[in-house]
C-alpha cells in the first residue's frame, strides 16, 4: 500500500494505491485513517478495487459500519470507480444520496475526487 498525497487548496487529500484489498474489515478503515493523519490528511481517495466486494452488498452492514466511522473521526471520503456495474437499486440510492452530502462521495476518477474532498 502507497499513499499518495495531494494538495487541495490548504488541505490534504491522502490518496490510497494499492494493487490488493486494503480495507477488508472495519479495523482495517481505522488503519487507513490513522495512516492518513499521520500524513496530515483529514480527507481520503479509495479505489473500489481496494475495498472488500461485501461495502457493496448493503445488506452485509459492511459500508455502514465502515462508514460510521469515517463520520465518528470526522475523516471525508471519496472512492473512485465504475459504479453502473451494480445492479442493486439500493446501492445506486444510497450513492446517489451519499453524493448530495458532504462527508461520502462516489467518483469516476481521481480530478473529481479531489474537486469533492474541497
Amino acid at each position: 500500500m502507497k499513499i499518495i498525497i495531494h494538495q487541495n487548496n490548504r488541505s490534504k487529500v491522502a490518496e490510497i494505491q494499492s494493487d490488493e484489498v486494503v480495507i477488508q474489515k472495519v479495523h482495517d478503515a481505522l488503519d487507513i485513517m490513522a495512516d492518513a493523519d499521520y500524513n496530515g490528511a483529514r480527507k481520503i481517495i479509495l479505489h473500489e478495487k481496494n475495498i472488500h466486494p461485501d461495502f457493496f452488498k448493503l445488506r452485509t452492514g459492511l459500508a455502514g459500519e465502515i462508514l460510521q466511522k469515517f463520520v465518528n473521526y470526522k475523516v471525508q471520503l471519496a472512492l473512485i470507480g465504475d459504479f453502473s456495474k451494480y445492479q442493486s437499486k439500493p446501492l445506486h440510492d444510497f450513492i446517489r444520496e451519499c453524493n448530495k452530502g458532504n462527508q461520502f462521495f462516489f467518483v469516476q476518477d481521481i480530478e473529481a475526487a479531489i474537486q469533492k474532498l474541497n
